[in-house]
């Protein structure tokens, strides 16, 4: 039988996974929010700043699957304590991975030389916004183990989706109207796609905290709209 002493220990592992995972989560907010507010904003030292601290969030990634690895190989865990740990190695990765997407964003601002230049500024404010705040509220769900929470994050997915659709559509209309505005527009599609590809992160991290408390994912299949670009648009968006 476990001792007291074993049963802290082992309850002090966990808690560290947690305050990795919200520490990280906390760093994805902010990244996110100065990424968008250095684009529409001009601000290249933000953006530095942004791109400088992507390593952050990467530390704590590691932390994340050293510590999981440990509780995995000398604790053993069950049920809702495996589950708990295997949700944070996945969420772990996601949040890296939409920190990753933040930094992209600010090296895409770095090459814009003129704001005044950026077609949709306001509507990708817009949209960075919405995910901002979805990011915000799954990190949440996972700290305070709220399943509705995680539960409207992921119901969100359509509407990050089509807000994404109608800033793409614009900044296609503007790129054609004006040739100036090709190359800057360029890079504001893929600043648009990266955004959305990190809604889609916080959705996968919703689905995960539902796993988490309920044992199971959402039944149905994930409400998405349909996309104006490609597969292959998206992929390209997220490995730029």
């Amino acid at each position: 039988m476990p001792t007291q002493h074993t049963v802290r220990s082992y309850d002090s592992e966990l808690e560290k996974v947690d305050h990795h995972i919200i520490a990280m989560g906390g760093l994805v907010e902010d990244q996110l929010r100065n990424a968008i507010k250095a684009l529409v904003e001009g601000d290249n030292d933000l953006a530095r700043h942004v791109i400088e601290h992507d390593q952050d969030i990467d530390d704590h990634e590691r932390e994340v699957d050293d510590l999981v690895t440990r509780i995995i190989a000398l604790r053993q865990p069950l049920a809702e304590d495996l589950r708990r740990v295997k949700t944070a190695l996945k969420v772990a990765a996601n949040l890296e991975r939409m920190g990753d997407l933040a930094s992209n964003i600010s090296k895409r601002s770095l090459v814009i030389e003129d704001v005044a230049q950026v077609p949709q500024r306001e509507a990708l404010r817009r949209l960075g916004n919405a995910v901002h705040g979805m990011t915000v509220d799954v990190v949440d769900a996972f700290r305070d183990g709220n399943a509705d929470l995680a539960r409207r994050v992921w119901n969100q997915d359509e509407q990050i989706d089509e807000m994404y659709n109608s800033v793409f559509l614009a900044i296609l209309a503007d790129m054609i109207s004006d040739p100036k505005l090709i190359a800057p527009g360029t890079h504001i599609h893929f600043v648009a796609k990266n955004i959305e590809r990190i809604g889609d992160h916080a959705t996968n991290i919703a689905e995960m905290v539902s796993y988490m408390i309920q044992g199971q994912m959402p039944g149905e299949d994930r409400p998405k709209a349909s996309s104006v670009v490609t597969a292959e648009d998206g992929e390209a968006a997220e490995q730029a």
